[in-house]
């Protein structure tokens, strides 16, 4: 059973937070404010990559809340080779004649020696790749949003240099609504 939840976006409308939700419920939120500014510009963020998205607003909130609804998840069909219920899935893997023969050599064989490795790598790298990842969220929103503004520049060097005060203090004179959404976004935890 697949729990997870359904990816949120996030709307500006100029410098104010419109709102966050799944993207069916956002997009409707955005065709209502288009309507009643039509000269008014709206963006729609990605929450999990930060990254700015067009949506179709043609038609009536039916429509657009449609076009953006995820269709329920179809059951699996019955898979062939592997161990499903533990999600195992076959690629290909290119190795040197030497790193088979290593992987050859331990103990369970190549699959598990791989996923020790894997496992061993994601526990050492976890959280400098989760910060990462964040920096680059918290960026790609902030080029978008303020890539315009006074202490734009200062601010990206702050942010890849995980220095929080500074990123701070260069943001200070950014509207509230995209300071919170920046921060939000930079946030290891919320990724």
């Amino acid at each position: 059973m697949n729990t997870t939840m359904p990816p949120t976006y996030t709307a500006f409308l100029g410098d104010r937070r419109l709102g966050s939700g799944p993207l069916h419920e956002l997009a409707v939120a955005v065709l209502r404010a288009q309507q009643a500014q039509p000269e008014a510009s709206v963006l729609v963020f990605s929450d999990a990559s930060g990254r700015s998205t067009d949506l179709d607003l043609r038609g009536d909130e039916a429509a657009v809340a449609a076009r953006y609804t995820e269709p329920a998840p179809e059951p699996a069909a019955p898979k062939g080779r592997g161990r499903p219920r533990l999600g195992v899935v076959a690629r290909e893997v290119t190795l040197l004649p030497e790193h088979w023969d290593w992987l050859a050599s331990q103990p369970g064989g190549a699959s598990v020696a791989l996923r020790k490795l894997v496992h061993e790598a994601r526990r050492q790298g976890g959280e400098r790749d989760r910060r990462r990842l964040a920096q680059e969220r918290a960026y790609h929103a902030m080029s978008t949003l303020a890539g315009h503004r006074a202490g734009f520049e200062e601010a990206s060097r702050a942010l890849f240099a995980d220095d929080r005060e500074r990123w701070l203090v260069q943001m200070a004179g950014w509207p509230d609504d995209l300071q919170a959404y920046l921060l939000q976004l930079a946030d290891t935890a919320t990724g």
